[in-house]
C-alpha cells in the first residue's frame, strides 16, 4: 500500500500540473491580445520609436545659479506603436550616468513638438553635468538620446566698495579732484571689473550732474579723476559701486567734498557814461576768449539770475539768459560760440554750447545741476559730449 500510495501522487501532480500550464497559457494569451493593455508582457513587433533630442541646455552651455532651477527642453519623438509613449530624462555629472543627480519618468509629450521639464530644485553649482532623454509606451522604448553637456556656474558675488577719498565735507584743492574708492570682495565668474562713480549736487542724486568708470586697480583702491572742472565752492556728492556690464554691486555710502572757493571776480568797470550790460548787468564788458574767465564775469555781472527760484520753467529762463550772454561774451572776444542743437535738434540746449575751436566742435557745460532750483546757480566752463552746432543770431557787442 504505501507503494501505491506514492505511486499514485505522481498522477496527482502531473494533472496540477497540467492545469497550472494551461491556466499560465491562457493568462499570457490574455497579455498579448490588446496592445493597449498595461499588462502587456514585452515588445511589440514591427513597433519604431525616434530618438528624442536634447535641446536645451545644450552642449556648450553655461549657467549662472542665478537662473535656476533649469528647465530641460526636449524635442518630441514619433512612434508607429498604438500605445502612447512617454518621456523619461536623467541628469548626471558623469558619461556613463552612473551617478545620477535628477530622473524623472511618465512624462506626457508637450504641444507643438516640444516638451519642457522644470527641475524641482537647484543643481549644485560649480559643476559639469549631462542630460539625455528616451522615449517609453511601456512595451517599446526608444534609444537615449545624445547627452548635452553643460556647466552651472559658481555664484557672482559683487561687493560694495567703500567711498575713501575725498570724504567729511572736505574743501579739495582742485575742481578736478580724484575720487578713491577701496576695493570690495568680487567672486565667481564675472566679466571685466568697472568701479562707476557718480556725482551730484544733491545727495538724492536726482539730477545727476555726471558718472563715469575706471577698470578695477588691483592694489586694493580704484580711482578716477574729474575730467571736467566742476564749479567754485560748490558741495559735491558722490557714489561709488562695482559692476561688470551685467552684474551690478550695491551703491557705496554716499561721501561729500567742497570745490575749492572760487578766485575774486571784479566785474569790468562800466563803460563812460555809466551805461550798463544788457538785462540789468553791472559792469563793462565780460568779452574775451576765456572759457572760466568768462562764465565768472557773466555770474558776477549778473547775480540776480544766480539765485534760488520757486518754479523750474523761472529758472530755465534765467539760465538761458545767461547762456546767451556766455555765447555773446565769448563770440565778442573772438571765440566761435553757438547754441547747441539737443540730440541734433531742433530743441536748443539750456546749459549747454558748442564751441568750434580749430575746427574741431566741443561741447561744453555751463552749469552745475542747474535744474536743481532750491540752490543757487553755479556757473562753470566744462567739457561736455555730443555737440551739434546750431549757430546764433546777429548781436551787438556794445551790450556786452
Amino acid at each position: 500500500m504505501p507503494i501505491t500510495v506514492f505511486a499514485r501522487r505522481p498522477q496527482v501532480l502531473s494533472v496540477l500540473a497540467f492545469v497550472a500550464l494551461a491556466t499560465v497559457a491562457g493568462c499570457e494569451h490574455s497579455k498579448t491580445a490588446n496592445p493597449l493593455s498595461p499588462q502587456i508582457a514585452g515588445p511589440l513587433a514591427n513597433v519604431d520609436i525616434t530618438v528624442p533630442k536634447a535641446l536645451e541646455p545644450g552642449t556648450g552651455w553655461k549657467i549662472e545659479d542665478k537662473n535656476q532651477p533649469i528647465t530641460l527642453l526636449i524635442e518630441n519623438p514619433s512612434s508607429s506603436s498604438p500605445r502612447p509613449f512617454t518621456l523619461r530624462v536623467q541628469v548626471a555629472t558623469d558619461v556613463a550616468f552612473s551617478n545620477i543627480m535628477f530622473t524623472a519618468s511618465n512624462i506626457g509629450p508637450g504641444p507643438n513638438g516640444r516638451t519642457a521639464v522644470r527641475l524641482p530644485d537647484k543643481l549644485a553649482p560649480g559643476r559639469t553635468y549631462l542630460w539625455r532623454a528616451r522615449a517609453e509606451d511601456g512595451a517599446n522604448n526608444s534609444e537615449w538620446s545624445a547627452a548635452a553637456q553643460f556647466d552651472i556656474l559658481m555664484p557672482i558675488f559683487i561687493g560694495t566698495p567703500v567711498a575713501k577719498s575725498p570724504v567729511g565735507n572736505v574743501r579739495v584743492t582742485s575742481r578736478t579732484p580724484t575720487l578713491v574708492a577701496a576695493n570690495a570682495a568680487t567672486t565667481g565668474p564675472h566679466g571685466s571689473l568697472f568701479y562707476f562713480f557718480q556725482i551730484s549736487g544733491t545727495d538724492t542724486f536726482g539730477g545727476t550732474a555726471a558718472s563715469a568708470e575706471a577698470p578695477v586697480n588691483g592694489g586694493g583702491e580704484t580711482s578716477l579723476t574729474i575730467s571736467s572742472a566742476l564749479p567754485y565752492d560748490t558741495v559735491v556728492y558722490w557714489r561709488v559701486r562695482i559692476t561688470d556690464g551685467l552684474n551690478v554691486g550695491g551703491w557705496s555710502k554716499t561721501e561729500v567734498f567742497r570745490t575749492p572757493v572760487a578766485p575774486v571776480v571784479v566785474p569790468p568797470p562800466p563803460p563812460p557814461g555809466g551805461g550798463s550790460g544788457g538785462g540789468g548787468g553791472t559792469g563793462g564788458s565780460c568779452a574775451g576768449n576765456n572759457g572760466d574767465a568768462i562764465v565768472q564775469c557773466i555770474g558776477a555781472k549778473y547775480p540776480q539770475y544766480l539765485v534760488p527760484v520757486g518754479s523750474l520753467g523761472q529758472r530755465q529762463s534765467n539760465m538761458m539768459f545767461l547762456r546767451d550772454r556766455i555765447i555773446e561774451a565769448g563770440r565778442c572776444g573772438g571765440m566761435n560760440l553757438a547754441w547747441n542743437l539737443k540730440r541734433g535738434g531742433p530743441e536748443i540746449s539750456i546749459d549747454f554750447l558748442v564751441h568750434m575751436d580749430n575746427g574741431i566742435l566741443r561741447g561744453i557745460d555751463i552749469a552745475f545741476d542747474y535744474d536743481n532750483i532750491s540752490t543757487p546757480l553755479k556757473l562753470y566752463w566744462g567739457a561736455g559730449t555730443f555737440p551739434y552746432y546750431g549757430g546764433y543770431p546777429q548781436f551787438s557787442c556794445s551790450g556786452v
